[in-house]
């Protein structure tokens, strides 16, 4: 226990006052003269103790008035656990700030972030002098100590929403870690957020949970500036049918709409840029009714889109408290369409477009140049031109043929293998120029009813996948080649149900090699059919898959042209293209000089903080480098869903921490957390408790005898005492 002002207790020696005064002011007994008071006299003792347990009751009553008083004064205090020193002793704080982005919602005219700093510049002058204080913010999670009060107000005022940041735990992390490394007494960590759900969620404060188990001695200061009920339209993440097209090839976007608060009319609309003025060009648009709770997909084709890079976005019509998630923009690149060489085993049975039939059909949509040819065509075959091969059902290949496929894929080529019946001898598969291609020997062909069940959409094959549901068991796989170890670098991309690789990639100098153990060439017409994979109820999905395999080997995967903000940038230029320095032009119309990196001949960019549309040019004539990319805010921008004081619990565990949503409230945190948890409220309601009771008791005590009925009562009971004595003995007994 504490004391803020110790001095008063001296006033506890103000209670002998009461003391000395009871004892010169008590009552004195009268004495009345008449013969016959020996009922009177009987009563006297017992009246005597029940008057003197009074006084001493009276007397503690006033004794603890005076002690209760100066106790108050003194204002004691019972200090919480973890907290240290007086109130006036220098400390050491961190002030970790969320600079999310979706610090950017305005409400009466504040932002959230703009709130947090007034917030933290009225905090500082509260500080004690001489205290150590470290202004953090989630953009860098970087932990110092400031100079002095005046270079962390200015590094408060310098603080803004940016667009990529490190996680809100991270920067406590390290706001913790400062002040725990502090030689001062007392530590302090204050957090300033929004208390979005997002970053108080379970599994983004993992990490910080179970440092916090361990953390002691740090008072914890959880500072709510956000808006109570927030209200917002936002566009979810942007998903291109792909970065680069083959001309011919519409252009699908879709991104949905999402919405915090009331339900609402939006609309949403499409822009292209005009690639010499920059200036946008309105093309479609879409009105949506959006109910509370729900999301509305807003999607959009462009067709007729010529070669080179083509820029615009997406932006929701109208405005509201958050502007920064209303915008979400694209960068694509339009290439002539891909030459592409399919190879199938030819006899008197079966031609080779009887293999390559589905696989034509699946590719039927002016991406792509289809070639066919025999594998036995192959060794005479010049590759020069295009941009993958791809083998259905081969037979055994010949050693010049593997090396020339070898040379193909290492130069950048794509090759894709899909395995069926024809495979055999296995052994021709698993000689050392057949493995320097393929990811994996061969085992034995699995027999047995399966499908295809890939988990991870992660791999750019598969990524359309992420937003479609496809009944995969309507797909029955047969038979499928069962493989051995995978080669190093050979990863699987998609797995069969019972857990045997369906889809393996590997690399192979700059290019990669795609193999599938079940063919793609099987109709109904063949009793020995190994798959329904192209002619089972989804056909849909088989044609998707096929694309995306084939898109994924002539390289439209590698270039990637949208990023997420603080991703690094990576443009790839084309063999021809050279120069020493590009010209970037930022989305705020900034120009800076990026060097070509050499080695990978292509422009690396770091500086991605912006979101928008950033343009690369450099050089002229037909070698001229003109393209470009572009940056998005993290998904999590639009979720304004606020944290619930369960959320909370579950972050902090048994660690004491302390929610302030106000001024106030952070001054009576604060104070109750250095000086511990004052008992002056409570010592003065104790004390008017007592003070009635001494009122009561002391007026009851102390009250004006009416003597005239005193003495008539005496009178009365002295004349029956007489008449008792002259009726005799018996009557006397009786009434004694």
């Amino acid at each position: 226990m504490t004391f803020v002002h110790v001095a008063f207790l001296g006033g506890v020696a103000a209670i002998v006052v009461p003391i000395v005064l009871h004892l010169m002011m008590r009552q004195q007994p009268k004495h009345l003269e008449f013969p016959a008071l020996r009922f009177i006299k009987l009563r006297e003792s017992a009246n005597r103790r029940q008057v003197r347990l009074r006084h001493w009751l009276l007397l503690a009553m006033r004794v603890a008035i005076i002690g209760l008083l100066a106790l108050a004064l003194a204002r004691p205090s019972i200090l919480a656990s973890g907290m240290l020193g007086n109130q006036e002793a220098p400390l050491a704080a961190s002030l970790v700030f969320d600079t999310n982005p979706r610090l950017q919602y305005r409400q009466q005219n504040k932002t959230r972030l703009e709130v947090a700093q007034e917030t933290a510049g009225w905090l500082l002058p509260q500080f004690p002098a001489e205290s150590d204080v470290a202004v953090i913010d989630s953009r860098s999670a970087s932990a110092a100590f400031a100079v002095d009060l005046s270079a962390a107000r200015q590094r408060i005022e310098r603080l803004n929403a940016a667009s990529a940041t490190q996680s809100l735990a991270a920067a406590i992390e390290s706001g913790l870690k400062l002040v725990q490394e502090s030689e001062k007494p007392r530590k302090e960590l204050y957090v300033f957020t929004d208390l979005a759900k997002v970053a108080w969620s379970s599994d983004a404060m993992r990490d910080l949970s179970r440092q916090l188990k361990a953390l002691s001695g740090v008072g914890v200061y959880v500072i709510d500036v956000g808006a109570k009920d927030p209200t917002d339209f936002g566009l979810d993440k942007l998903h291109l049918s792909g970065d680069v097209l083959s001309s011919g090839s519409p252009l699908r976007m879709t991104a949905d709409l999402v919405h915090v608060g009331a339900g609402d009319e939006r609309g949403v609309e499409l822009y292209v840029l005009d690639h010499e003025t920059r200036k946008p060009d309105l093309r479609a648009q879409q009105q949506f009714t959006v109910r509370p709770g729900e999301s509305q997909r807003a999607d959009f084709a462009l067709r007729g889109l010529g070669p080179g890079i083509h820029q615009g976005y997406l932006k929701i019509v109208g405005e509201d408290a958050l502007p920064c998630d209303d915008t979400q923009w694209f960068t694509v690149e339009v290439r002539p369409s891909w030459r592409v060489l399919i190879a199938a085993p030819e006899d008197a049975k079966r031609k080779a477009a009887d293999y390559v039939f589905f696989l034509s059909l699946a590719l039927l949509n002016g991406a792509f140049e289809r070639d066919v040819i025999s594998t036995e065509e192959l060794a005479g075959k010049s590759l020069d031109g295009y941009a993958a091969v791809c083998i259905l059902d081969p037979r055994p290949l010949a050693p010049t043929v593997w090396q020339k496929l070898h040379s193909f894929v290492a130069t950048g080529g794509g090759l894709g293998v899909f395995l069926g019946r024809n495979a055999t001898p296995i052994q021709s598969f698993n000689e050392p120029l057949a493995q320097e291609l393929l990811p994996a020997k061969l085992v034995r062909q699995w027999r047995g009813e399966v499908n295809l069940a890939p988990e991870n959409f992660e791999h750019p094959a598969l990524a359309k996948f992420r937003t479609l549901e496809v009944a995969w068991e309507l797909l029955p796989v047969l038979r499928h080649w069962q493989l051995g170890t995978l080669a190093q670098g050979a990863t699987v991309v998609a797995a069969f149900s019972n857990r045997q690789p369906a889809l393996v990639e590997r690399p192979v100098g700059k290019g990669r090699v795609m193999l599938m153990t079940t063919p793609i060439s099987d109709g109904l017409n063949r009793p020995d059919y190994w798959n329904l994979l192209p002619t089972g109820e989804d056909k849909a999905a088989f044609v998707t898959l096929v694309n995306e395999i084939v898109f994924y080997l002539v390289g439209s995967g590698q270039q990637r042209l949208n990023y997420t903000a603080g991703e690094t940038a990576i443009v790839h230029l084309e063999p021809g293209q050279q120069a020493p320095i590009c010209s970037l032009t930022t989305p705020r119309g900034d120009t800076l000089r990026i060097p070509v990196d050499e080695k990978q001949n292509a422009i690396v960019v770091t500086s991605t903080d912006v979101p928008g549309n950033y343009r690369i040019q450099a050089g002229g004539g037909e070698q001229a480098i003109d393209g470009g990319f572009s940056v998005n805010l993290p998904a999590d921008v639009s979720q304004l869903e606020r944290a619930s004081a369960a959320d909370l619990q579950a972050v902090f565990g048994d660690t004491e921490f302390r929610l302030a949503h106000n001024r106030d409230e952070i001054d009576r945190s604060v104070s109750a957390g250095r000086v511990g948890q004052e008992l002056f409220p409570y010592l003065i309601v104790l004390l008017v408790l007592i003070l009635a009771c001494e009122q009561v008791l002391s007026n009851r005590f102390y009250q004006d005898h009416d003597t005239a009925v005193l003495r008539s009562a005496a009178a009365r009971l002295a004349q029956k005492a007489v008449s008792a004595r002259q009726e005799g003995p018996d009557v006397a007994v009786k009434s004694r």
